[in-house]
């Protein structure tokens, strides 16, 4: 009998919790930076970066190099490892 005591509490409390967020649509988080363009720089040497045309908002990072950690879907990014090679291409 003690169960059915919790059970009108129980339901009560299941209008209470939060319906999960609307699913956003396909393209509100995809990155607008560009990225798919420059995947292919991936595995090459950064000295190719100087013969490539690059978006305004492009940031080179290096090792060890400090970033901002604000977002920017427009500015593409791209890695450079301590060998001087390109490890990765990325929006933020």
């Amino acid at each position: 009998m003690k169960p059915f005591l919790f059970l009108p509490a129980v339901v009560a409390l299941t209008g209470c919790l939060a319906s999960a967020p609307p699913t956003p649509g396909p393209d509100t988080f995809a990155p607008s930076c560009g990225q798919d363009r420059f995947r292919g720089l991936v595995g090459q040497d950064a000295a190719i970066l100087r013969e490539v045309d690059l978006p305004d908002a492009t940031r080179v990072v290096k090792p060890n190099m400090a970033l901002t950690q604000d977002y920017r879907p427009d500015r593409l990014n791209i890695s450079i490892d301590a060998d001087g090679i390109i490890d990765r291409v990325w929006c933020s």
